[in-house]
């Protein structure tokens, strides 16, 4: 992958773009401000950026406005954000826009390299991962659309736990099914949800926009 790192802590970003070129990737720039990211994705056009929501000069939320930016300028460009706070108001917004290559991870709850790698890989090639705690805060931000109102409680986990961008193994293990039973749930969802048949990973990536906007 080609990559671009916006993070305002020093050591942080430096230690980003040794793992990740450590493990092959390209590091086109790893920079601390929110108007650096912008001018580095325009230059280098990335398969996808690492972004840090709170950056100077504010330190509020202009990491999460210029990856809003980005989406809309570069849409092909993947997005990762990972902080250590989950701000619902842009992040509704960035998924809302009918985002395909988008995640959003805690620092403080990835557990290991590999899966943090395996969440940027995902983004990049135009899937999501997602934090539990943030699809959770995200899909409590707004209130249900009334086009969710025909999934089961048992679809809407189902839904819930692809947003976070598990695989249908992962799920089943998650819900202690088989994988044929969490097939028919996903097939339920994308029939519910009006997806057309198309390929499956553009159709669960509609299908977790849909959960997720208010």
């Amino acid at each position: 992958m080609r990559v671009v790192i916006a993070e305002d802590a020093a050591v942080l970003r430096e230690l980003l773009a040794q793992m990740l070129s450590e493990r092959g990737h390209e590091i086109c720039a790893a920079v601390g401000d929110a108007d650096a990211l912008r001018e580095a994705v325009a230059v280098h056009r990335p398969d996808v950026t690492v972004v840090d929501i709170r950056m100077p000069p504010t330190h509020t939320d202009e990491g999460l406005r210029a990856a809003i930016d980005i989406r809309a300028e570069h849409p092909g460009t993947g997005v990762l954000l990972f902080s250590q706070y989950v701000e619902t108001k842009y992040a509704t917004r960035l998924l809302a826009a009918g985002s395909a290559g988008v995640g959003y991870l805690l620092k403080d709850r990835v557990a290991n390299i590999a899966e943090f790698t395996d969440a940027l890989e995902r983004v990049a090639a135009g899937g999501t991962a997602l934090d539990p705690e943030v699809v959770t805060q995200l899909a409590g931000a707004g209130h249900r659309s009334a086009e969710l109102a025909p999934l089961t409680e048992r679809e809407r986990e189902v839904l819930s736990l692809m947003a976070e961008g598990r695989s249908n193994a992962a799920i089943a293990g998650a819900l202690f099914v088989s994988p044929g039973t969490v097939e028919k749930h996903v097939a339920a969802v994308f029939d519910k949800l009006g997806l057309p048949a198309s390929h499956d990973h553009n159709r669960r990536v509609l299908a977790v926009i849909r959960y997720l906007r208010p």
